[in-house]
C-alpha cells in the first residue's frame, strides 16, 4: 500500500517507553520512508475525536532520538473509550447523538492519515481493536499498528509489555531509600505499594529486584544497620489470597525480633475484600470510564496498614507508592533494546498494510510478530507458581 501520513497517538496511562516509542517510529520511518508525512494526535484519544494534532517538521525528525531520554509522552495521554458514548459527551469530545468510533473515522479521513500507530496498554489497544473494526466494516482503507505499554505486563499474548522492566527497575530504586524509613521509629510498619490492578508481576519483579539489591549491599557489623532491617518481609499479589491472621502472626514474630516490618504489595491485591466490605456499608464504589474501580480513592495500601498495624504491634506505619515515580521515568536498556525491535516491526507492518498489535507473542512460541487485534485482551494473571518467585517467597519465609 502506499502511506503517505502516519500518525501517532499515545494513550492510558504512563509507562516508560511512550516518549521512547515514539522516537523510535520517527527514526524508523525516517530511515525508509522519509517522505511520509507523519502527525502526533494530542492527549490521545481526546486529541483524535476533537482534530488536535501537531506535525513533525523536519528539523524535529532529526532530533528523535532525543526521545528515548525522556520519559512521560510528548504528545500527551488521556484515558477515552470509543464505545463509551456517554463518557465521550460528557466530557464534551463528541456531540449528543454522535458515534465516537465514526467521529475518529471521519477525523482519520479529513487528517488525511493512512496509518495510525497507538501505544498504550490493554485498554488503549482493545479500544484500537474496535476502532479498526470499525474502520474495516465501514470500508475506511486505513492501517492501524499498536505497540504494547503497560508497567503491569498484562497484556495476552505478548510475553513482555514495553517499559515493564524498567519500572520494576524503578520501583526497586524508590524502595531503596524509602525502606530507610525503618530506622526512623521503633517498631516501624513500611507498606510499599506498587501499581498493579489486575496483575501482580510489577510487584513481584519490583520485590525480586529490590531483595537482590540487599543482597549485593555490604553492611557495618554489629552496629545497628541489620540487613533484615533493610529486607522486603512480604510480597502481596492480586494473584494470591492473603491469610491476614497467619500473615500477622509471622509478621509479628519478625517486628519482635528486629523492630520493622517491610511489605510490598500490588495495588491490586485486596480489592475485592475492600470493595465487599464498602458495598455492604452500602458505600459508592467509585469507577472510571472503563469500569474500573479507582485504587486512588479505595486506598489498598492504607488498608492493608490498618489490617496489619494491630496484628504486628507496630508504633508507626508508613504507607508510601512508587506508581508515579516508576512509571514516569524514561526507558532503561533492557527497554530500550526491546523498543527498538518493535517499533522497526511496526513500521514494516504498517508498510505492509498489516494491522494489529506488535509483541513476543506467547502462543505463537514468543515470536515477535503483528498480533491479531481479536486476541489481544487485557488482565493477564501472573503466575505465581514461577520459579524465581516461590524462591523469593522461600526466602522471606512467606508460605
Amino acid at each position: 500500500m502506499t502511506v503517505k501520513t502516519v500518525a501517532l497517538l499515545t494513550a492510558g496511562g504512563l509507562a516508560p517507553c511512550l516518549s521512547s516509542a515514539v522516537g523510535g517510529l520517527i527514526e524508523k520511518y525516517t530511515e525508509v520512508a522519509p517522505d511520509v508525512r507523519i502527525i502526533g494526535y494530542l492527549g490521545g484519544y481526546a486529541g483524535l475525536l476533537t482534530g488536535q494534532y501537531v506535525e513533525l517538521a523536519p528539523e524535529q525528525r532529526a532530533q528523535a532520538h532525543l526521545l528515548h531520554l525522556r520519559g512521560g509522552s510528548p504528545i500527551g495521554n488521556s484515558r477515552v473509550k470509543l464505545t463509551n458514548v456517554a463518557d465521550c459527551v460528557k466530557r464534551g469530545l463528541v456531540q449528543e447523538g454522535q458515534d465516537p468510533l465514526h467521529v475518529a473515522a471521519e477525523q482519520l479521513t479529513k487528517d488525511g492519515v493512512d496509518v495510525l500507530h497507538t501505544i498504550g496498554g490493554d485498554d488503549t489497544n482493545t479500544t484500537a481493536a474496535d476502532l479498526a473494526a470499525y474502520l474495516h466494516e465501514n470500508d475506511y482503507d486505513l492501517t492501524v499498528v499498536g505497540l504494547p505499554k503497560t508497567i503491569d505486563n498484562d497484556v495476552v499474548p505478548i510475553r513482555q509489555s514495553l517499559g515493564a522492566w524498567t519500572a520494576a527497575e524503578q520501583g526497586s530504586r524508590y524502595a531503596q531509600n524509602i525502606i530507610a524509613e525503618h530506622s526512623s521509629n521503633p517498631r516501624m510498619l513500611i507498606v510499599h505499594e506498587v501499581m498493579g490492578r489486575n496483575c501482580g508481576w510489577l510487584t513481584a519483579e519490583t520485590a525480586r529486584r529490590y531483595h537482590s539489591w540487599v543482597g549485593e549491599q555490604e553492611f557495618m557489623v554489629g552496629f545497628g544497620n541489620d540487613p533484615r532491617c533493610w529486607d522486603v518481609h512480604a510480597v502481596y499479589v492480586p494473584e494470591m489470597h492473603v491469610d491476614l491472621d497467619a500473615e500477622a502472626a509471622r509478621l509479628r514474630a519478625l517486628m519482635d525480633e528486629i523492630g520493622c516490618v517491610n511489605i510490598f504489595l500490588s495495588e491490586g491485591a485486596g480489592v475485592e475484600d475492600i470493595v465487599a466490605q464498602m458495598e455492604a456499608r452500602g458505600e459508592d464504589v467509585p469507577r472510571d470510564a472503563f469500569n474500573h474501580v479507582q485504587l486512588d480513592k479505595i486506598n489498598p495500601g492504607a488498608w492493608f496498614a490498618k489490617q496489619f498495624a494491630e496484628k504486628v504491634g507496630a508504633e508507626k506505619t508508613m504507607v508510601q507508592k512508587s506508581g508515579y515515580f516508576s512509571r514516569s521515568a524514561p526507558a532503561n536498556a533492557e527497554d530500550l533494546a526491546l523498543i527498538k525491535q518493535c517499533t522497526d516491526h511496526a513500521v514494516d507492518s504498517a508498510l505492509r498494510g498489516e494491522s494489529g498489535v506488535v509483541g513476543q507473542d506467547e502462543e505463537r512460541g514468543d515470536e515477535l510478530r503483528t498480533i491479531e487485534f481479536p486476541r489481544i485482551k487485557g488482565h493477564k494473571k501472573f503466575d505465581v507458581s514461577v520459579g524465581w518467585f516461590q524462591e523469593l517467597l522461600g526466602s522471606l519465609g512467606q508460605a
